[in-house]
């Protein structure tokens, strides 16, 4: 599973400047990469683990701006065709699945 997360805040003041700072510092700490300027993603081996990210992204949200989450599959992630101008680019890394008998 991919967990990205696509936000948009206000940076007009100093302090929204500081939450917008504190919210990507968050999703950072939380094992967040960024995709895009404001696209962070994750990959979470199992939808369970997924969703406790999610919940700790939850907890961030600032009052002000515009933020959503989606989950995406390894093949879907997989699919995504990435350009660099007009040069197509390898998708990033796939983290090791480990799997348990």
């Amino acid at each position: 599973m991919w967990v990205l997360v696509f936000f948009d805040l206000p940076t007009e003041t100093k302090a929204q400047r500081k939450i917008y700072t504190e919210f990507r510092k968050g999703l950072q700490k939380d094992g967040f990469t960024m995709f895009q300027f404001s696209i962070y993603l994750r990959h979470c081996p199992t939808k369970e683990n997924a969703n406790v990210h999610i919940s700790r992204v939850k907890k961030l949200l600032p009052k002000l701006g515009h933020i959503g989450i989606l989950c995406i599959t390894d093949k879907q992630f997989g699919n995504m065709e990435i350009y660099f101008g007009k040069q197509l680019s390898p998708a990033p890394d796939i983290g090791q699945q480990l799997e348990m008998f």
